[in-house]
Parts: C-alpha cells; sequence; structure tokens
C-alpha cells in the first residue's frame, strides 16, 4: 500500500478521499487554487499546496504544477476525484512517465472511452448493445440529416468529447436538427476543444441506469449492482439510488455480466462505471463509461458495505481484488441528492458567502461536504456543495429518512435547489418509482422559495 497520496481535486470529493487515505494510514497532500485556501480539504490533509489562481486553468488543471507538487512533497501516487483531471489521459500519461502511480486506469484506456465514437465502435466489438445510431463523426449538417433520415426520428445529436449535456440536442425532424447542429457543434468545440458531433436514436422515456464495476491488474472484475440516476436537470444527474425500482433480477443480472464483458474487453482495471440507457420493455443500450470515481458512489457504498476509494487504493498499489462476484450482496436501499448552490427554478448558480451552515444528522444519514459557515462559494467552479445521503431498509423509509434530513438541512446567505429535491422526493411519481429522465420537464412546478 502506498505511504502518501496526492488529491488532484477539491470540495467535498477531495474531502472523501482524505478520510479513507487518513483510515488506512496514509498520509495525504492537498492542492489547492488561491480560492479554496481556507477550504475543508486544505485543512484536513497533512499537508497543502497552492498551485495556481482561481480559475481551473491556472490550478486544478495545470498538469505540470501538479506533477510538480507532487514529486516534491515525494507522494507516490495521486487520486483524481472526478472531474477536472480524472478522465484526461495526458494526466494519466505523465504520471506514469514521472513514475507517480495515477490511480485510475491506463491513458490509453481513459482515450478510447472519451470519445463517446470510438467507444461505441469499442462496446459493439465486445458484444454490449449500443443505441441505434452513427459511429463516425458527422461534419456538417448534411451529413448529419442523412444519418438521421437512416436511423429515423427523433434522434439525440450529441458531442463525441462530450459530458454534462454540453453539445446534446433532441431533433424530432430535419429542421430542428438542422438549426441544431451548427451550435452544438461550436459549443462542444469551445467547451472541449473538439467539435466532433454523431447522432444516436432518441429513445422516448429512458431510465439512465449504470453498473458500478471493480477490476484488478489481473483481469478479475466484478460489478457492484447499480445505481439509476434518471432524475436531471439539464442532463446532469440531481438524484441517485441503489438499487433501481424498476429492475428485475434477469436484467439485473444481464446489464452487471455486460458491463464486466466490457471492462474485461478493453483491460480495464480500478473503479469504472458503465452507463446504459434503458427503455420500458428494460432492453439497455450503452450510454457511456466514466473511467473514474462517480459522484453517487456512495450510495453502492451503503448498500454493498465496500469502500470504494480503498478499493481503487488497494488496486492501484498492486493488490488483487477481494472480492467474488458471489460476495457482493445487496442491503436495504440508499437514495443521493446533490445539493447545490443555485436558484431551484432557474437552475442558475448561485454564489455568495455562506453565513450559517448547519447538516442533518440522524439514523442512515451521510453527509458528504468541505463547505461550513462562513465560507464563500465563488463562481469558480462546480455549484454542488454537498451531497446528502439516506440509506433504510427499503425504499420508502429512505425517501423519509432523507425528506426529513432535507427539511433539517440549513444553509443561509445563498439559494440552493434544497426546495427542488424535496419536491422531487415527495412528488407521488418519484415515490411510486416512475423515475424517468424527462421527470422534471413533465412534473417540474416552479418553487416558491423564501
Amino acid at each position: 500500500m502506498f505511504s502518501k497520496v496526492l488529491i488532484a481535486n477539491r470540495g467535498e470529493i477531495a474531502v472523501r478521499v482524505i478520510r479513507t487515505c487518513q483510515r488506512l494510514g496514509i498520509q495525504t497532500v492537498a492542492v489547492y487554487s488561491e480560492a479554496d485556501a481556507d477550504s475543508l480539504h486544505v485543512a484536513l490533509a497533512d499537508e497543502a499546496h497552492l498551485i495556481g489562481k482561481p480559475r481551473v486553468a491556472e490550478s486544478y488543471l495545470n498538469i505540470e504544477k501538479i506533477i510538480e507538487v507532487a514529486k516534491a512533497a515525494k507522494a507516490e501516487a495521486i487520486h483524481p476525484g472526478y472531474g477536472l483531471l480524472s478522465e484526461n489521459p495526458s494526466f494519466a500519461r505523465r504520471c506514469e512517465e514521472e513514475g507517480i502511480v495515477f490511480i485510475g486506469p491506463k491513458a490509453d484506456v481513459i482515450a478510447a472511452m472519451g470519445s463517446k465514437i470510438e467507444a461505441r465502435r469499442t462496446m459493439e466489438k465486445a458484444g454490449v448493445p449500443i443505441v441505434p445510431g452513427v459511429s463516425f463523426a458527422l461534419d456538417s449538417a448534411d451529413e448529419a440529416a442523412k444519418a438521421a433520415a437512416s436511423i429515423g426520428y427523433p434522434v439525440m445529436l450529441k458531442a463525441s468529447a462530450g459530458g454534462g449535456g454540453i453539445g446534446m440536442h433532441i431533433a424530432r425532424d430535419e429542421a430542428e436538427l438542422r438549426q441544431a447542429f451548427e451550435g452544438s457543434q461550436k459549443r462542444a468545440a469551445s467547451f472541449f476543444g473538439d467539435g466532433t458531433m454523431y447522432i444516436e436514436k432518441y429513445i422516448e422515456r429512458p431510465r439512465h441506469i449504470e453498473i458500478q464495476l471493480l477490476a484488478d491488474q489481473n483481469g478479475h472484475c466484478v460489478y457492484l449492482w447499480e445505481r439509476e440516476c434518471s432524475i436531471q436537470r439539464r442532463h446532469q444527474k440531481v438524484v441517485e439510488e441503489a438499487p433501481s425500482p424498476f429492475l428485475d433480477e434477469e436484467t439485473r443480472r444481464k446489464m452487471g455480466e455486460a458491463a464486466v464483458r466490457a471492462a474485461r474487453y478493453i483491460g480495464y482495471a480500478n473503479a469504472g462505471t458503465i452507463e446504459f440507457l434503458v427503455d420500458e420493455q428494460k432492453n439497455f443500450y450503452f450510454l457511456e463509461m466514466n473511467t473514474r470515481l462517480q459522484v453517487e458512489h456512495p450510495v453502492t457504498e451503503e448498500i454493498t458495505g465496500i469502500d470504494i476509494v480503498e478499493e481503487q487504493l488497494r488496486i492501484a498499489a498492486g493488490e488483487p481484488l477481494r472480492y467474488q462476484q458471489e460476495d457482493i450482496r445487496r442491503d436495504g436501499h440508499a437514495i443521493e441528492v446533490r445539493i447545490y448552490a443555485e436558484d431551484p427554478n432557474t437552475f442558475y448558480p448561485s454564489p455568495g458567502r455562506i453565513t450559517a451552515f448547519s447538516a442533518p444528522q440522524g439514523e442512515g444519514i451521510r453527509h458528504e461536504t468541505a463547505v461550513q459557515g462562513g465560507i464563500t462559494v465563488t463562481p469558480f467552479y462546480d455549484p454542488m456543495i454537498a451531497k446528502l445521503i439516506a440509506k433504510g431498509p427499503d425504499r420508502q423509509t429512505a425517501i423519509e429518512r432523507l425528506l426529513e434530513a432535507l427539511r433539517d438541512y440549513r444553509v443561509e446567505g445563498i439559494k440552493t435547489n434544497i426546495p427542488l429535491l424535496e419536491a422531487v422526493l415527495s412528488h407521488p411519481a418519484f415515490q411510486a418509482g416512475d423515475t424517468t429522465t424527462d421527470f422534471l420537464s413533465k412534473h417540474w412546478k416552479p418553487i416558491k422559495t423564501k
């Protein structure tokens, strides 16, 4: 096992990784920007190093500076968390070149899965179902229209290098597709430096269900069941739960086995997630692979009792996986909500100083954050400020515990999406497990806020 690990991230995920390292007796190195000097992850780490100005390009995305700090601190490994550099193959490659262990898969695997077009081709070869569509780049609106005609409308226009819903657009006819193509292409190029576009058949009212994987460096791989992440705004997840209220045991097993087959085909090692779209008939289709730790990993930890961050560290250190598939049990139900510093009606970020902060406690409640009273939420980073997780012996108990915790949650000085989360969890459709990706567009109503 490692003696010292650098965490190349910030916020609650940096705190999360630090706590597991501390439990395992591993020293931690934090990096921070000028805006995060007072952040909790800086205070908790054994040592912390300033790496630049507030903007991510000048700090958390500065590969050479992070490598420089890791070498100076004599860190043996780097945990990238999620977001930022976690799925950057250049960063993983630089770690390899410097003899620093990157706690994640190899650079070439990250690169292959980072291109959604390449990932589609790979999954098709691995025998994993993919959404009907094209697996080549579309250079013009004319090419897109031709491809859409062969697939049939409605279609989903997507950026190959995309994420977070950027560059995505549903088109129900050719006119809408042509109108959206150039704008989506430019937006993708602006955000990802790559405007490559492709098209898939748009599946009406799907579920977004993902399979959590663990794979060691010897080719042994297991799945830790599924998470349903269908409640989304702007194609970004808001509520996640495990297990899915929709799947039957046979479909659950088939999805798990397909995910393991995919991981083995590409030689995957470490924690990873295969995301699927599941239609109303329980047909499932590969959506993408996340070659990193997921924001919603706590719900899987709660129902399996497995610390996924610990397993990441062990796998990266060369240890064999400690589990066979039959060892992975399910216990109860867990639901996570992402708490954002944002207006619950417009979804616009709400940066500012937190004047009062009090997190709820109670049976089955888990809270992960890096904020506290007096801290300023800056406009430089993702507006997620915390994750709140509730576990119960069944889904209804988990919902009730989470609702009670949200009602006890106190954040003053900024707006948050807590009223929206309460509305979602209280809605009869959610309580009945009717959680398709169109949930908010179908059921959302303006919420009165203080």
